[in-house]
This record gives C-alpha cells, structure tokens and sequence, in this order.
C-alpha cells in the first residue's frame, strides 16, 4: 500500500498492504487486523497517519465494523491512538515513552527469562522464532517475529501476571523496534544476541540467559535512544 501523507486517503490499489497481508484468507476482524498490524509495522502507515474506517474498508474489501473493531484492539494494544476528536491515528511514540517501554522491559523480563530458563522445558518455539525472523523481508515481518521469539523465552517463567504484563508491551515494542530499523539497521547485532541468549537458556544456564537479556535490551536502548542511557543500566 502507497500511503499518503496524514489525513489523506488510502488508494485499493496498490502495495502490499491488501496483496501481502491479507490474500485469500476470509475478511473478517482478526484478517483486517493483521493487515493493519502488518501495514503499521512495516511503515506503510506512518506514525500520526489519520486512519479513517470508510478508507480502510474501501482498501481491504469490507465493512466499517470490521475494521472499527481492529482499530479497537489495536487501540488497545498500543499502536493506535483514538481521539474523539480527530478519530483514530496511528500511534506516535517519542524517544521518553520509547526508553519508558524500554525500562519496565529491562526491570522485568530478564527475571521472567531466568525464572523460565530455570524450569527447563521446551524451546523450540523460540528457535522457531528465531528462524522466521532470519527469514522475514521487511521490518514487520521481522518485528512479529521477534516479538514472539522474547514470548516464547518468558513464557514458562511460572507466574502469569508476569506474562501478561509483558505481553502487553509487546506491541509497543515491535512499534518501536521497527521504526529504529527503518532508521538504523542493527537486527544482525540482536539477530546474534538472541542466538546467544537462547542458547544459555537452552543449557539451563538461568543467570546468564537473564544477564545476557538485560545486556541486549539495555544496547538496543543505548543505540537507539542516546542519552537515554542511565534508566537502562543492567
């Protein structure tokens, strides 16, 4: 998909944004919402963008309820804003909310990671993540993929409000992790980081798969996000 600026309309016709992200699959809300997720991620939909439902529904071949109701969950999980105002947008993450993401991640998920490498377990799921994220053409692809990777290594940490609290980072992160690869490259440093990381967690070395998670967090906030460096200390 071509988009336009903010506030402009959303051409049927052109870009992966219908061919690359919905294809045969029946158009219903979870299909709209994956090609919106996937349209977000990639930088199709640029932060700020007006996301207007007639357009969208124009573009993806559906009504308005279904793609009100995307809008709606992806309001919720952090990659929308709804305003009663101007509707709904894109969402614009900063530099502070960005290292904010960034800081409850490091507080918590290496301890999720080594509690979960502690319990042993299965991982083949995160090198199955790791694989497609080797495999991915485009920054969305990469960022779903990653995200699914660190779910995968905290899973099985044991404690189930852990999880969902950052399970509902997820998003932002991959919001966020995107638009930093679209600016700088750096997913051969974390490409390499993860295999080490899964690597520890995979011969129960509990303390050095968290030690090596907070490492990888904290750098990609310190290449990212100069200056941002004293809330992400390990």
């Amino acid at each position: 998909m071509t988009t336009a600026a903010m506030g402009g309309t959303v051409s049927p016709a052109s870009g992966a944004f219908l061919t690359g992200s919905v294809g045969a699959i029946p158009l219903r809300t979870a299909a709209v919402l994956d090609a919106i997720r996937h349209a977000i991620l990639a930088g199709e939909l640029r932060p700020g963008q007006s996301l207007v439902e007639a357009e969208l529904a124009q573009a993806l071949g559906v009504s308005k309820t279904p793609v009100r109701e995307a809008l709606k969950t992806l309001a919720g999980a952090g990659l929308v804003t709804m305003s009663p105002y101007r509707g709904a947008t894109v969402r614009v993450i900063d530099a502070e909310q960005a290292c904010a993401v960034y800081d409850l991640r490091l507080l918590l998920e290496p301890e999720a990671v080594r509690r979960a490498a502690g319990r042993g377990g299965s991982w083949d799921a995160a090198r199955a993540a790791l694989e497609r994220a080797d495999a991915s053409l485009d920054e969305a692809q990469r960022s779903l993929a990653n995200r699914e990777f660190h779910r995968a290594l905290y899973l099985n940490c044991g404690n189930p409000l852990l999880v969902g609290v950052l399970d509902d980072l997820r998003e932002q992160t991959a919001l966020v992790s995107a638009a930093a690869w679209q600016l700088q490259p750096s997913w051969a440093q974390e490409a390499k980081e993860h295999r080490a990381i899964l690597s520890a967690a995979e011969a129960g070395e509990a303390a050095t798969a968290g030690r090596l998670l907070a490492a990888h967090i904290a750098g990609f906030a310190a290449r990212h996000f100069p200056g941002a460096g004293d809330a992400h200390e390990p």
